[in-house]
């Protein structure tokens, strides 16, 4: 059977959980569209990040990635259009790094697109009831680096697509913010995976952007 690989990232800036994290382990040794869905999880470290989500896919060998991140503040499930290959770190990561103006891929391009659907997924969720926009910008943390590793390595392996989706906050974490709830955001990156595995040419929809 073939594989989906979804990542999470640990814990980060003194949040006890990550949802990205908790979705990615809800999702683990389901079906979706055929397709076995790896679960893993990816150190929030500049380096190791990529590091470890190479591994994964050598492992894996999945048809498709979609790693998840989490952005605290945003209200809706937001795929990513964008990698830039830029570093530049407003906190530390898990490991007391904190690159400034630094390039993900020395040498490399100044951005990568995702070959995921993002329009059509943004569409599929927005059927079922739950929030979902398409985002301009991953950041500049470990999210970004992620993201433009992972397309970056994808170039290698043009019938692999893969892309990111950020996720908000729990409502335990809120704290006053925007949050959804767990259930609401698996279903959402469950039907999220099952559009990109169906959907191979995203639709063509003005608005619903966030930046």
């Amino acid at each position: 059977m073939k594989t989906v690989l979804l990542t999470g990232f640990e814990p980060f800036g003194g949040e006890p959980v990550n949802p990205s994290a908790e979705i990615a382990r809800q999702l683990h040794g389901t079906v979706i569209g055929g397709h076995r869905v790896v679960g893993a999880l990816l150190p929030c470290v500049f380096g190791a990040a990529i590091t470890e989500l190479r591994r994964q896919m050598r492992a894996a060998r999945p048809a498709l990635v979609v790693c998840l991140g989490q952005a605290g503040g945003r209200a809706e499930i937001t795929p990513e259009r964008v990698a830039i290959n830029v570093d530049d770190a407003r906190i530390a990561d898990n490991a007391g790094r904190q690159p400034v103006d630094r390039p993900v891929v020395r040498g490399g391009p100044a951005a990568h697109w995702s070959t995921l659907p993002i329009k059509a997924i943004v569409a599929a969720l927005r059927r079922e009831g739950i929030p979902a926009a398409v985002s301009q910008t991953a950041g500049t943390f470990v999210c970004n680096h992620v993201f433009y590793g992972l397309m970056h390595e994808l170039r290698k392996q043009p019938k692999v697509r893969g892309g990111f989706i950020h996720v908000p906050f729990l409502p335990e974490q809120a704290r006053g913010k925007p949050s959804l709830a767990l259930e609401t955001m698996t279903r959402g990156v469950r039907l999220a995976v099952a559009t990109a595995l169906r959907v191979r040419r995203d639709i063509r929809a003005a608005g619903g952007a966030t930046q």
